[in-house]
């Protein structure tokens, strides 16, 4: 009998397993071979065909495209069903115009995108609605305060009043936003003094919790958030699946020619690269880490720092680098930078049978089930 979701969030019963989903546009398909994997290797370890992420993860979150993953799993879709509604999105809603180009008003429409969300999800679906049938996080940022909103479903949290009535597909849609891709999403929050205001929400991907793991950790952990896990390496398991990481470089020259708009951009994507490898990093120092990836040079994969660190919980990393040798060593797969920079587009659906491929070869090689370990199985 699958757990309620009130079993899911209780914290007397453990131990718990969170899954994280990285944002990332279009190259969501490829996070869902990951998906795909997760849950074909435990429907087999549970010799049950029906089983559903939602009935093995307590809490499941996602970042922008990994929102929508994420709220879907939660509700108890498959990672079928998931890329059937992938590949909709492509077709429907990353259709630009000439005179959209992001600059002036935003690239894609975003009402075929919240028609989509209703559709799957329910358009009067709260977050903290029973349809939910386990822990749900979304990560968006509210724009017009600069404040970060990691937005879930625990009762005990102390904006659970608030919150639990918002619309799933609006809060979802938020964490889409992705500026000069698609507009702000304005949602209207009732105050503690129940009265209202609107706020103007925007991508989470532009905070640092792109990839939300070491986010949704301390959202376990925390009291302020109502979960307060038990933490420890055989008390949490955290999953995390990536988009794939792909990252532009430049000669000094051309950095320097670069009209300052355009040098302000590249500025701004560095930043978000330098806080997925700051997270990555510390989540690495912080658990017992069963997927050691290199951070740089100077520290290298951190094996040594994370099993003297405080192993607040089991880990492990999937994920794939967009690069030539990467793909060559790894899945066998020969691409040149040049065709590599055209993939690694967040926008572009033609691009989805390609990172599908990818995805898939990359899940086979590093999905493994002694990254569940057996203590963290179905009681």
């Amino acid at each position: 009998m699958p757990k309620t979701k009130q079993q899911h969030l209780d914290r007397a019963l453990g131990p718990k397993r969170i899954l994280a989903l990285d944002g990332g546009g279009i190259r969501g398909i490829l996070t869902l071979e990951y998906v795909s994997a997760i849950e074909a290797m435990l429907r087999k370890r549970f010799d049950n065909s029906d089983l559903l992420l939602c009935d093995y993860f307590d809490l499941i979150g996602g970042t922008s495209t990994g929102s929508i993953i994420a709220a879907g799993l939660a509700c108890g879709m498959t990672a079928d069903a998931l890329k059937q509604l992938y590949r909709g999105i492509g077709t429907d809603i990353f259709q630009g115009s000439f005179w959209r180009r992001g600059l002036l008003a935003p690239k894609f429409k975003s009402d075929a995108l919240q028609h989509a969300l209703d559709a799957q999800l329910g358009a009067d679906t709260s977050l903290g609605s029973d349809r939910i049938r386990t822990g749900l996080m979304i990560m968006t940022k509210r724009l017009d305060t600069g404040s970060l909103w990691p937005l879930h479903n625990h009762p005990d949290s102390r904006y659970a009043r608030q919150d639990g009535g918002l619309r799933l597909t609006e809060v979802v849609r938020a964490s889409t936003a992705a500026p000069t891709y698609f507009s702000p999403q304005k949602i209207t929050i009732s105050a503690r003094d129940g009265s209202t205001v609107s706020g103007a929400f925007v991508d989470g991907g532009v905070s640092p919790f792109n990839d939300p793991a070491l986010q949704m950790l301390m959202l376990a952990a925390l009291q302020g958030h109502g979960f307060q896990w038990r933490t420890g390496k055989d008390d949490l398991l955290l999953i995390s699946a990536g988009t794939g990481v792909f990252k532009s470089t430049y000669t000094t020259d051309e950095i320097v020619r670069m009209p300052a708009a355009e040098q302000g951009l590249r500025s701004l994507q560095s930043l978000m690269d330098d806080c997925g490898q700051h997270n990555h990093a510390m989540l690495q120092w912080l658990t017992n880490c069963l997927t050691p990836w290199t951070i740089n040079r100077a520290v290298e994969d951190m094996a040594t720092d994370g099993r003297s660190g405080p192993q607040l919980a089991t880990y492990a990393r999937y994920n794939v680098l967009l690069e030539s040798a990467w793909l060559k060593d790894t899945v066998a797969i020969e691409r040149t930078p040049e065709v590599l920079a055209k993939i690694a587009a967040m926008d572009d659906p033609n691009n989805m049978d390609e990172l599908a491929r990818i995805g898939e070869l990359a899940a086979a090689r590093q999905v493994k089930s002694e990254h569940f370990p057996p203590d963290f199985d179905l009681m």
